[in-house]
C-alpha cells in the first residue's frame, strides 16, 4: 500500500475526494510524511484544503521566514488559523508575504515572535480584514502604531492579546477601540504605561467585552476600573492582580454592574476587604474562580458570604490570607458549592488553619487539589484522614523534620526548610 506506485490498491479503490477527506483529519507531521509516499499522495497531502489550521509550535526553533512564506503560498485563501507561537526566526517580511496570500485568516498567534514590529500589523491591516483573534504577547517592539493599523483594517477583531507590549499607551488603546468596538477579549497584562484614561476609552467603546486582563498594570486605580464596570455589563472575567491601588469600590461596582462575572483574580490587592467581597458575593452568583491571594484584610466573613451566595465556585485561592480560620473553612465546606463544585482550594501561609479545616472539607467530593504550604498547624495525620474520604486528592504541603538541627554558634534551634511534596 505504501509504495511509490500511484496505482497502489488504496488509490484505485478509494476516490480522490474520499482520500482528501481522510487527509483532512491529519496533523502537520503526518501530512508531510504522507506527501512523501507517492506523487498522488503528495498532491493530496499538500492540497490547500488540508491546511486550514496549522500549529507550528512543536517546530518553533526550526521555523524560519521562508517556511511561513512557502506555507502561505500553498494554502492561500484556505488558511483560517495559524499559530507561530515562539517562532523566533519569523519576522516582518515573511508575515507580509503571509498576509498577502492568506487573506481569509481569522486566528493568528504570534506570541513570542520577538522579531516582528509595527510593520506586521500594518500588513495585517492592509490584507487581512477577516482577522478575529490576534495574539501579540511578548512582541515588545509593538507600539501604538500597530493598534492604530488594526483599528483601521481589522474591524471584526474580537480577541487581542498584547501582554508585555509595554510601549503601548492610552493613545494606542483609544485608536484601537474606536475601530474595533466588537472586542470581546482584551489582555493588557504587563502594559505598565497604561493609566485610567485607557480604561475609560474601553468602557466607552467596548460594550461586548467579556474578558479583560490588567495584571500588573500598576497605575490603574478605581476610577478607570469603575468605568469598565459601568460600560461593560457582559464582563465575565477580570484579572486585576497586582493592581495594588484598587479598593472595595471596584468590588461594589462589579456587584452593581456585572452580574455575569465568573472569574475574578485580584491577588496582591491588599486594600480589598470583607465589605467589598460581601457586596460582590451577594450580586455575582455565577462566580466560579477567585484568586484572593494576599488579600490580607479578608476574614471568615468573606468565606461565609461566598458559601451562601456563590454555588458555582470551583477554584478558590486564599494563600497568605492570614486571618482565615477553621470556622471560615467550615462554612465553605457546608456551602452550596462544596459537594459537587469545589475543585481547588489554596491555603498556603494561612497560619490559623488546623486539621479541623481538613475535617470540614471531607464532604467536598469534587475536590481535586489542596495547597497547604506553610500551614504549621496541619499534620500528616490530618492529611491522612482527609485522604481516607478523598483518595484521589492531590495534597501539596511540607513538614519540618521531627528533630530540627541546632543552629551553628548558638542555642537557638532552626527548622529545616526542605520540602516534602505529599
Amino acid at each position: 500500500m505504501f509504495s511509490n506506485n500511484d496505482e497502489a490498491a488504496i488509490n484505485k479503490k478509494l476516490p480522490k475526494e474520499l482520500l482528501l477527506r481522510i487527509f483532512s483529519f491529519l496533523d502537520v507531521v503526518t501530512l508531510c510524511r504522507c506527501a512523501q509516499v507517492s506523487r498522488a499522495w503528495n498532491v493530496l497531502a499538500l492540497d490547500g484544503s488540508n491546511w486550514q489550521r496549522i500549529d507550528l509550535f512543536d517546530f518553533q526553533r526550526d521555523i524560519e521566514g521562508r517556511v511561513v512564506e512557502n506555507i502561505s503560498k500553498r494554502c492561500g485563501g484556505f488558511l483560517r488559523k495559524l499559530s507561530l507561537r515562539g517562532c523566533l526566526g519569523v519576522g516582518d517580511n515573511a508575515l507580509r508575504t503571509f498576509a498577502q496570500n492568506c487573506r481569509n485568516i481569522e486566528v493568528l498567534n504570534l506570541n513570542g515572535c520577538t522579531k516582528i514590529t509595527d510593520a506586521t500589523c500594518t500588513s495585517l491591516s492592509k490584507f487581512c480584514s477577516k482577522l478575529r483573534h490576534l495574539d501579540l504577547a511578548s512582541c515588545t517592539s509593538i507600539t501604538n502604531l500597530s493598534l492604530k493599523a488594526l483599528s483601521e483594517g481589522c474591524p471584526l477583531l474580537e480577541q487581542l492579546i498584547i501582554s508585555w507590549c509595554n510601549q503601548v499607551t492610552k493613545d494606542g488603546i483609544q485608536a484601537l477601540v474606536r475601530g474595533c468596538g466588537g472586542l470581546r477579549a482584551l489582555s493588557l497584562k504587563g502594559c505598565t504605561q497604561l493609566e485610567d484614561e485607557a480604561l475609560k476609552f474601553i468602557g466607552a467603546h467596548c460594550p461586548e467585552l467579556v474578558t479583560l486582563n490588567l495584571q500588573t498594570c500598576l497605575q490603574i486605580t478605581d476610577d478607570g476600573l469603575i468605568t469598565i464596570c459601568r460600560g461593560c455589563h457582559k464582563l465575565q472575567s477580570l484579572c486585576a492582580s497586582g493592581c495594588s491601588n484598587i479598593t472595595d469600590a471596584i468590588l461594589n461596582a462589579l456587584g452593581q454592574n456585572c452580574p455575569r462575572l465568573r472569574i475574578l483574580e485580584v491577588a496582591r490587592c491588599s486594600q480589598l476587604s470583607d465589605v467589598g467581597f460581601t457586596t460582590l458575593a451577594r450580586n455575582c452568583h455565577e462566580l466560579e474562580k477567585m484568586d484572593l491571594e494576599e488579600c490580607v484584610q479578608i476574614t471568615d466573613s468573606t468565606l461565609i458570604q461566598l458559601s451562601i451566595h456563590c454555588p458555582r465556585l470551583q477554584v478558590l485561592s486564599l494563600s497568605h490570607c492570614e486571618l482565615i480560620t477553621d470556622d471560615g473553612i467550615r462554612h465553605l465546606g457546608n456551602g452550596a458549592c462544596a459537594h459537587d463544585r469545589l475543585e481547588v482550594i489554596e491555603l498556603d501561609n494561612c497560619p490559623l488553619i488546623t486539621d479541623a479545616s481538613l475535617e470540614h472539607l471531607k464532604s467536598c467530593h469534587s475536590l481535586e487539589r489542596i495547597e497547604l504550604y506553610d500551614c504549621q498547624q496541619i499534620t500528616r495525620a490530618g492529611i491522612k484522614r482527609l485522604r481516607t474520604h478523598l483518595p484521589n486528592i492531590k495534597v501539596h504541603a511540607y513538614f519540618a523534620p521531627v528533630t530540627p538541627p541546632p543552629s551553628v554558634g548558638g542555642s537557638r534551634q532552626r527548622f529545616c526548610r526542605c520540602c516534602i511534596i505529599l
